[in-house]
């Protein structure tokens, strides 16, 4: 929210200076972000009458004026097009100085002497872009009076950060009565009569979206006179709140939202046909809005229609085709009020936002509508002329906003803020916020008004008085808990324990948002099925993550980016699997490796990180817990390659993928690198092993290496599955120590050597034992999976 302080003290102005009011006004909530000057310093600028105006004798583009300013006639020549005697003008006296440091002296232009300057508004520091002629005041402007005091320019924009559910302070209104609660000063609104009716035309209106729209007034004015000019006050206090002028209709819609809060918006009526219907719009409908967007119209979109279709967006932005224009000469105004959810998330859909959204959005007191549409009435006809006809109401009276009743416990405030409050003291707070209250038998019984929608519990009560009785007021305390000692559980292992596993490893962790861009988790993961946003943050982040991939791929990609050639990432976070009526929320832990598998120095190795380093760092994981119950099986993963990609089961149920990125998908996102990525699904990984106590054995090891020659497509693990079902209780260890293929393996062949251990805890094994142990092996891995034991 952007206002004028000027705008604002005529409503409520305290004694105070304008940073101490900034100060003030943030102290209680509402942050302000920024308070600037409205113009740039300059002086010698005072208010002329062109009294005279001749071409100049030397040069075609030049005239010779003669400028009253007060003191006498002076002589200065101008350039610009539009000046013309009669006219009152910014006029920099010689000796004056404009903005940035510009001084104002006697000179000579082709031979014709000038004794000062007429200003256009850029030249005053009033208009960002060159101005395409002078600033031509208004015909009661005082001649000779200082341009900066007649404008009030000595004047400050404060601009504010509301949170969302501060709708209510959206306006100077609302500002307004903040500043005079907090002041203890009363609000002097401007006086605004309500408009007799002149005339008796009316438009009709029918509501078929009532839960969307409960509250529909809208007043036909007749006869204005749209070629009129904005008067220089509404175009000031507009320009200075951040809004562009546009012709009276809007500016004063525009004007009236920025006073009360409300949006309205006005048609020209000569366009609409029939009647105006407020409904939902129907499917295949379109319209074109008024920056000439034209857009196709969804069925869960409320609109304004006539006979031959949607004419604006509720609550977002009008239609080209109803807009008025300066042939406009009869308006229809309306003032409604719509549901925060009728107008959430519609202008983003859309790729829009605007004033009234961002209000509709956070709530408007549904009380303004009359106010607001009378307040705009008496403007446009002071300005454009006209009649305007009686006030129409459609109402709803079922889905608006009921009226809230709270109660406010005096032992619950004085807990919460750790200080008591005297009654009075509240209840005046209470009184002074709008909240009409009654005190008895220790509680508040509190009603709320209509613009304070973010007000529903007793917590909202004691939060308003904290903030108006001063949070610096407050007593400081410490907080109280109990400081008892949690039962740790040994078999879970920690998220704090497995982080400091990947750090320990080399890894950093990243923190990525739990929605992606709709294109990037296409790309990895085609058929996921995930929830999509109904009022993203924005287009690339659209949709739930079904997986850690797309933010951690994302994540590489910005480092890459800024010259980081090798990366180690992991994260921990929810992926949101299935629609929202099935919706499944798995807890998982992503890692990513990139580049040299060592750090940068004179003796490191230069080759790249591969799938057996991260397979590695993965197993360091699993070996945390009980990694017996972990296994990999080859696997297809769309985001990975197919010859360098595992899928991981704990015990018989799939916890998680590994792989390097499959080339396609690396092409696809513009990676020149390859990486090696996992993903397990954390519940399964917390799974530790109670530590136990084993006596160590004082008999000796048994070792025998067995070599087999199997098919090149069967995985190891097979292999040593079969290997330890047959090796009996007393293998302590089995390694996998070489993996052949090549001279004096058969085509299609690999050669696996295996390492086993046995060792009795109470009796030394003796060899026949040993070699029974063997022999079963052989035979059940050539019987289960053709292995041959290697001479």
């Amino acid at each position: 929210m952007k206002f004028s302080e000027q705008w604002l003290r005529e409503w409520v102005s305290p004694q105070l200076d304008t940073q101490t009011l900034a100060d003030q006004i943030t102290m209680a909530g509402l942050e302000v972000d920024a308070v600037e000057p409205v113009a740039p310093a300059f002086e010698g600028v005072v208010v002329a009458e062109v009294i005279a105006k001749e071409p100049h004798p030397d040069a075609d583009k030049l005239n010779v004026c003669r400028v009253n300013d007060g003191t006498g006639e002076v002589q200065v020549v101008c350039g610009a097009r539009n000046v013309a005697v009669g006219q009152r003008v910014p006029f920099a006296q010689v000796g004056g100085v404009l903005p940035g440091d510009f001084k104002i002296k006697k000179a000579k232009l082709r031979g014709v002497e000038s004794f000062g300057m007429i200003c256009s508004a850029s030249e005053l520091g009033l208009e960002e872009e060159t101005s395409e002629g002078i600033f031509v005041l208004p015909e009661d402007a005082p001649i000779g009076d200082s341009v900066r005091a007649y404008l009030i320019l000595d004047d400050a924009t404060i601009e504010v950060d509301l949170t969302p559910n501060r709708g209510d302070c959206l306006s100077v209104k609302g500002m307004a009565r903040e500043v005079g609660v907090l002041n203890r000063l009363p609000v002097q609104a401007p006086a605004c009569e309500p408009v007799a009716p002149s005339i008796e035309q009316r438009f009709p209106v029918s509501v078929s979206a009532g839960e969307q729209c409960p509250r529909y007034v809208s007043r036909v004015i007749d006869g204005i006179d749209l070629t009129r000019p904005t008067p220089l006050w509404m175009a000031e206090r507009l320009r200075r709140s951040g809004v562009r002028t546009i012709d009276p209709a809007v500016d004063v819609t525009n004007y009236v939202m920025l006073e009360l809060g409300q949006p309205l918006h006005a048609f020209d009526l000569n366009n609409l046909s029939e009647g105006i219907q407020v409904r939902m719009a129907e499917e295949g409908e379109r319209l074109t809005l008024l920056d000439g967007q034209d857009i196709a119209l969804r069925p869960d979109t409320l609109v304004i229609a006539d006979a031959s279709g949607p004419l604006a967006m509720a609550g977002v932005m009008g239609g080209e085709s109803s807009g008025v224009s300066a042939t406009t000469r009869t308006l229809f105004l309306e003032a409604a009020y719509f549901t925060q959810l009728a107008v959430a998330g519609q202008a983003r859909s859309y790729g829009l936002h605007t004033d009234a959204s961002h209000r509709f959005e956070r709530g408007v007191d549904p009380s303004l509508t009359v106010q607001a549409i009378e307040r705009a009435t008496r403007l446009l006809i002071d300005i454009c002329g006209g009649q305007a006809g009686p006030v129409c109401e459609t109402q709803n009276e079922v889905d608006l906003p009921k009226a809230r009743r709270i109660t406010l416990r005096e032992t619950r405030l004085g807990q919460a803020l750790s200080k008591e409050l005297a009654v009075d003291e509240v209840s005046d707070i209470l009184d002074r916020l709008g909240l009409t209250s009654s005190y008895a038998d220790g509680e508040w019984q509190v009603a709320v008004p209509s613009w304070r929608f973010d007000i529903a519990i007793e917590e909202d009560l004691i939060e308003e008085i904290a903030r108006i009785h001063g949070y610096n007021n407050l007593p400081v305390r410490r907080p109280a808990a109990r400081l008892a000692l949690r039962s740790a559980n040994e078999a879970r292992l920690t998220q704090s324990a497995l982080k400091n596993r990947m750090v320990a490893r080399g890894y950093q962790e990243a923190i990525t948002y739990s929605f992606v861009a709709p294109e990037l988790q296409k790309t990895l993961m085609p058929e996921a099925v995930s929830p999509v946003l109904a009022n993203p943050i924005s287009a690339d982040l659209s949709v739930m993550r079904a997986s850690l991939f797309p933010g951690l791929v994302r994540a590489l990609s910005h480092n890459l980016n800024r010259q980081q050639h090798r990366v180690r990432l992991f994260e921990t976070g929810l992926v949101f699997q299935g629609e929202l009526d099935s919706l499944t929320q798995a807890p998982m832990l992503g890692a990513l490796a990139c580049g040299p598998r060592e750090l940068e120095g004179w003796s490191s190795d230069k080759t790249a990180v591969d799938f057996f380093d991260l397979k590695g760092d993965l197993e360091s994981l699993l070996a945390m817990g009980d990694d017996s119950a972990w296994r990999f099986e080859p696997g297809e993963h769309p985001a990975l390659h197919p010859g360098q990609c595992a899928e991981l089961f704990h015990g018989d149920q799939p916890a998680g993928w590994i792989g390097t990125l499959h080339p396609k998908v690396r092409a696809e996102l513009g990676l020149k690198v390859d990486a090696v990525l996992f993903e397990v699904r954390l519940d399964a990984l917390s799974e530790g092993v109670i530590p136990a106590f084993a006596p160590l054995s004082r008999y000796p090891e048994v070792r025998r290496d067995l070599a087999f020659s199997l098919d090149a497509q069967t995985p190891v693990q097979a292999l040593l599955d079969c290997v330890s079902r047959e090796a009996g209780d007393h293998l302590e260890d089995l390694k996998l120590f070489d993996v052949y293929t090549g001279k004096g393996v058969e085509p299609g062949q690999k050669s696996i050597a295996l390492g086993l251990t046995w060792q009795h805890p109470s009796r030394t094994l003796n060899d026949d034992e040993i070699n029974q142990r063997v022999d079963s092996i052989v035979a059940e891995a050539n019987a289960t999976l053709n292995a041959q034991l290697r001479g």
